[in-house]
């Protein structure tokens, strides 16, 4: 080997292995010191980094080095770089760090003497104006930041070289990174919203409108179409109670972007509107006003689509229930169905919504301030299931007056008030638009997705109503799913994107695009652990086998058995519960999906065999119950779990109800104390989950009583007016040897 080679080689090997020198010690605690360290460490890690197997880090890095370095145009080009690898691996790119380019073009000008605001305002246009419409609305996300955390960020960089004479390439680095992007947002954030502002003048018409209700209310409407538009565009819509105007817009400026007419409106007395805001009550026809409205615009062609998740799923269904010639297809994502899931599911009430009912009443906009409030509530929570007192007096234990949560207290059972709002029966039929569903096995509306699903594909056999389903909560079920899920790693097939989904289906609607390729049944389907979307005409098959497990005799391990094949000599489980006992208030509850520990408190646990085989169990599980009680009344709570062979337990599916409303949600019909009762109980929330070879099926069978929800005490009377004074004897119940569980399989 030459010489000259062999000593480049061993300089570089030992320019790869040297340590850097760490920032001087005044660097860290001054500014202006820190601003003159830091190119000198950037140079240094510059010197240093060599290309690894990843060559998208490495670029990345690269040019975050060299911003920092003062190189801008070198800079710029491993940017661009990095854009064109992301693009050859099929990753997306066009707004990478959009607005890294913009700080590095305008530091650029200004080192060559521009004036900085100036060369900030030449740069934002030309990098950002020169984007398309729909990969500037996608790129607009990255200025979005919350400046303190970055600085939080660096501060504990700055800290963790502190004392250091030397540091490690990896550290040298890092500490440069979280000064990079500190420094640019600190010159972006001020900058971007008048530059910003200007753009969306170029690209959108916005305009802001009063719709007159027919009842004589006003409703604000927020409205965003693209400004050369050649023709009129079909509009999107999306009606909320959650006026966040800034929020808002950028949806709409998507739907611009994508050649649609975007509107947002609002609940009355939302942005201005003058009129009093009550949840729920009378939405739909507030929502037809609008829908109305837009069809007798010059901009719109005549068509409408509805979209949003949560109360905004509840809106399309109560629109849908009136219809309107111009609404043309709904997307409801996680659908809340008022007296379904909320204010209680199952005829019990849940006190998380209590504290919504300030959030987005309090104001025009909404109270961040007294929903973020987590120490008020759990202090709220815990004080009213210690005290044993009239769930009614929350808004008295909570000091502050709550009419709406007083008028909610006076419909307890799924009577004529819930009804209202929402399509019941035959008015299903009447719903011939098309419309798509989304959810997830952990959304807490999984169960109103699934009623109005089964309601709509009943009363109209031809209705044309998709539903997709994974393992997303309520967030990722409407919005963008991430890698894990409460503890739970999903499976690569799983990712999602909601949005993305929107558009692909109402360019189906509207455009004559292709239908979306995940779109390819009534039912769509993620299997958890098994990697793979199933397809299915019905929720019924998505799991055409039933699997029996009786419940069994006691085990050594004091759970029981969950068996395939009935045991007649089998005797009744005992199940007793002191109601009035509250001395288990502070309990601390897992969020996990995917847990270490199974919650049985108040409850009896059967398991079956570990399984021999892999089991694909997808749908609607259901229980035959056979039991008999002490009391009038119990709450009932019913949870499956998979119990894998490392001992962890996965949530799979839970029902939670009212014995007293389970045969007519309706109207409450008391039990008779000692009378054996045989009940099919179905469930409402659908499961999607191949369990693993080794592993068990557990079922936790008990009663609902905790902080957080009514108790029911069993006595008879109005649930929301007993106290622990009617709780009497602890609550006995029986499960009798007929009980069982039915479990929809996939063969």
């Amino acid at each position: 080997m030459p010489r000259f080679l062999l000593l480049s080689l061993l300089f570089v090997s030992s320019l790869a292995r040297a340590a850097i020198p760490a920032l001087p010690a005044a660097a860290l605690d001054d500014d202006k010191a820190m601003d003159r360290a830091m190119p000198v460490l950037a140079e240094a890690a510059l010197a240093a980094q060599r290309e690894g197997e990843d060559r998208g880090a490495y670029l990345n890095d690269r040019f975050r080095l060299q911003m920092v370095a003062g190189r801008h145009p070198e800079a710029l080009d491993s940017l661009r770089a990095w854009r064109a690898y992301q693009a050859a691996k099929g990753l997306p790119s066009a707004s990478g760090f959009v607005q890294y380019e913009i700080v590095l073009a305008a530091q650029r000008d200004a080192a060559a003497g521009k004036a900085i605001d100036a060369a900030f305002e030449q740069a934002f246009g030309s990098v950002y104006g020169g984007l398309d419409d729909l990969t500037a609305g996608e790129a607009r996300f990255s200025f979005g930041a919350y400046l303190p955390g970055f600085e939080a960020e660096l501060r504990r960089q700055l800290d963790t070289s502190r004392g250091q004479r030397e540091l490690t390439q990896a550290q040298a680095v890092a500490l440069v990174r979280a000064y990079q992007v500190h420094r640019a947002y600190a010159l972006l954030l001020p900058r971007v919203p008048s530059a910003l502002a200007a753009d969306d003048a170029r690209r959108y018409v916005q305009e802001e409108v009063r719709v007159a209700v027919p009842d004589g209310s006003q409703v604000v409407a927020l409205v965003v179409r693209p400004r050369k538009a050649a023709a009129a565009l079909p509009t999107l819509m999306n009606f909320s109670i959650y006026a966040d105007r800034d929020g808002k817009l950028d949806d709409l400026r998507y739907s611009a972007a994508r050649g649609y007419a975007g509107v947002a409106a609002f609940s009355r007395g939302k942005l201005g509107s003058p009129d009093p805001i009550v949840p729920y009550e009378a939405e739909g026809s507030a929502a037809v006003a609008v829908i109305d409205w837009i069809s007798r615009q010059a901009w719109s062609d005549g068509r409408v689509g509805m979209y949003g998740g949560s109360y905004e799923g509840y809106t399309q269904w109560a629109a849908a229930k009136i219809g309107h010639p111009a609404l043309r297809a709904i997307m409801p994502s996680v659908p809340v169905m008022p007296g379904n899931d909320v204010p209680m599911e199952g005829g019990i009430f849940q006190s998380f919504v209590y504290r919504w009912i300030p959030h987005v009443t309090r104001n025009d906009t909404m109270d961040h301030e007294v929903n973020n409030d987590h120490a008020r509530w759990q202090a709220l929570d815990r004080e009213a299931y210690r005290s044993g007192r009239a769930y009614r007096d929350l808004p008295k234990i909570d000091g502050q007056a709550n009419p709406l949560f007083d008028r909610w207290m006076q419909h307890p059972t799924y009577d004529a008030y819930w009804q209202a709002m929402t399509p019941q029966g035959r008015e299903f039929a009447r719903i011939d638009i098309p419309v798509l569903t989304t959810t997830g096995y952990y959304d807490g509306c999984l169960l109103s997705a699934v009623h109005y699903f089964q309601q709509h594909t009943r009363y109209n056999p031809r209705a044309d109503h998709t539903l997709v389903v994974g393992p997303y909560d309520h967030l990722s079920g409407q919005f963008r799913s991430g890698p894990e899920l409460l503890g739970y790693a999903l499976d690569p097939s799983a990712a999602m994107d909601m949005r993305a989904l929107r558009y692909a289906w109402y360019d189906h609607q509207f455009k004559g695009a292709q239908r979306p390729a995940l779109l390819k049944d009534r039912v769509n389907y993620q299997v958890m652990g098994a990697d793979t979307w199933r397809h299915a005409p019905t929720l019924e098959a998505m799991g055409p086998e039933r699997r029996i497990f009786h419940f069994g005799a006691a085990r050594d391990d004091g759970r029981y058995g969950l068996v395939t094949v009935r045991d007649r000599a089998a005797s009744a489980i005992p199940l007793r519960v002191d109601l009035a006992d509250r001395s288990d208030a502070d309990r601390e509850f897992s969020s996990l999906i995917l847990s270490p520990t199974l919650d049985a408190a108040n409850a009896i646990v059967l398991a079956t065999e570990p399984m021999a085989a892999a089991t694909e169990f997808s749908g609607l599980f259901s229980a035959h119950l056979d039991f008999s009680t002490n009391k009038r009344d119990f709450d009932l709570s019913l949870s499956l779990y998979e119990q894998l062979a490392d001992g962890r337990y996965l949530q799979l599916s839970y029902v939670m109800a009212r014995a007293s409303q389970l045969q007519d949600p309706s109207r409450r019909k008391l039990l008779t104390p000692g009378k054996r009762y045989r009940w099919d109980v179905p469930a409402r929330r659908l499961a999607g989950r191949q369990l693993a070879p080794g592993s068990r099926l557990v079922a936790v069978l008990g009663v609902v009583k905790s902080p957080g929800a009514q108790v029911n005490l069993g006595s008879g009377k109005p649930v929301a007016e007993e106290t622990v004074a009617d709780a009497g004897e602890p609550l006995e119940i029986l499960w009798h040897p007929g009980s069982r569980l039915e479990i929809p399989v996939r063969p």
